[in-house]
């Protein structure tokens, strides 16, 4: 295999391997930087890179004259960036098709291409997977001892776990799960976030040929970093941007249509990754908000958009709190993603909420509140409580477990009201 020096295995190749087996060829799909090409190596034997520039990019020069140019190689046969050659994807559909052999091709996209026809869509023979920045059990800042499917099977252990400093919490939040900065001194690493922002604009323009207001995308990052975590609408974006305008030409007119547009290439680009709402699929009179969470793909983006650095996180732990929920999704998607599960969260109309909630595919959820310090932790089991007494009585069903997610603990536990503690630093898949 192409595999680099010094790779560290990620949670999701065991997942890629998997799809392999299934299918001809695998999308694996991500924001820029997250890792996707050097995991990807991890599967192929050889490789096209469509924007390697060498020789005048030859690579993307022959995809463009005939996409089947670079499909050749020893299998399996990585194809990086397929997006900027859209035709790359029916190209290796139809090579897929003619062997019907499994595990050919191991496609990366940074971006969604926006087509004036559509392609075709790749049912059986391509499958798509989801890769997101490391969580802290890859970055080695997680001992993983306690997984999702122990809490699943009511199966974990009580266990000491080391007990992380609240500016420990905060690096790991600002510094983000970006592979590449993981070793720089924190000062360093926190220039790579706020560059990924100022990039954008470009960003965008490349992934459909449609210029924006470098301005209005900025002022809608920071709107969305403001609102990490939270149930904003775009009116409310809206809003927000005329008030917080750095100056009276910025408070011009993003109108609603202009912040669909860039909210849309934002999730095209894996910039954001909103937070669905769950709803109970039994009868209840309790009607469940719809609106989702509004998350960037990593905590760090957020932390950059609102220019939050590591001083001033530690004496504003109020939005330090939504920054350490964000990261807690982030991690909660990655390890879920093991076993095929999603994450939504919950409110409804009373105001009764979970921060998270995981669902398998067999049907089983489990409810989460994740709080920064233990001395939050009474109060958050007492609404996880009370919420499961609610689905209990309206809908005849359960969470299979309750946890609380706490930033700072010394140990892993379950109370003797049947509430699970598992600190963020032991979770893993």
């Amino acid at each position: 295999m192409l595999t680099p020096e010094g790779y560290k295995p990620r949670l999701i190749d065991a997942q890629i391997s998997q799809l392999m087996s299934i299918y001809g060829a695998v999308c694996v799909e991500g924001p820029k930087w997250c890792g996707k090409t050097w995991t990807s190596r991890n599967h192929a034997e050889s490789a096209a890179f469509i924007g390697d520039p060498a020789g005048n990019f030859m690579n993307k020069q022959l995809a463009e004259m005939d996409a089947s140019l670079v499909l050749d190689g020893e299998f399996p046969r990585l194809i990086d960036e397929w997006q900027v050659v859209p035709a790359i994807w029916d190209a290796v559909r139809y090579k897929v098709d003619q062997t019907g052999n499994k595990g050919q091709y191991v496609l990366t996209g940074s971006s969604t291409p926006v087509m004036k026809g559509k392609l075709h869509g790749g049912s059986g023979r391509i499958g798509r997977i989801a890769m997101r920045t490391m969580s802290l059990y890859e970055t080695g800042n997680s001992s993983g001892a306690v997984s999702i499917m122990d809490l699943f099977n009511s199966s974990m252990s009580a266990a000491p776990v080391r007990e992380v400093q609240l500016d420990s919490l905060i690096s790991y939040v600002v510094r983000g799960g970006w592979p590449g900065i993981q070793d720089l001194p924190l000062k360093s690493a926190l220039q790579i976030p706020k560059d990924y922002l100022l990039n954008i604009p470009d960003d965008m323009e490349r992934s459909d040929g449609k210029k924006r207001d470098a301005k209005k995308v900025a002022a809608l990052l920071r709107a969305l970093g403001r609102a990490e975590g939270n149930m904003t609408s775009k009116k409310s974006l809206q809003k927000d941007m005329e008030e917080y305008a750095e100056d009276r030409q910025d408070k011009s007119d993003a109108s609603i249509d202009t912040i669909t547009d860039y909210l849309d290439c934002f999730s095209r680009l894996f910039l954001t990754e909103d937070q669905p709402s769950f709803e109970n699929k039994l009868r209840s009179s309790i009607k469940a908000l719809k609106k989702p969470k509004r998350h960037f793909t990593d905590p760090s983006l957020a932390a950059a958009a609102i220019g939050a650095t590591p001083e001033i996180l530690k004496y504003d732990l109020n939005t330090f709190g939504y920054l350490f929920e964000a990261l807690c999704v982030r991690d909660l998607r990655i390890y879920s993603a093991c076993h095929d599960g999603r994450v939504y969260h919950y409110h409804d109309e009373r105001d009764n909420e979970a921060d998270a909630v995981v669902e398998l595919p067999d049907g089983r959820w489990g409810l989460f509140e994740v709080k920064v310090g233990f001395h939050q932790v009474e109060t958050a089991a007492r609404e996880l409580i009370r919420l499961n007494s609610k689905f209990k009585a309206e809908t005849n069903s359960e969470a299979s477990f309750l946890c609380v997610l706490c930033g700072m603990t010394n140990a892993a536990f379950k109370r003797p009201d049947g509430v699970y503690v598992v600190p963020i630093t032991a979770l893993g898949a």
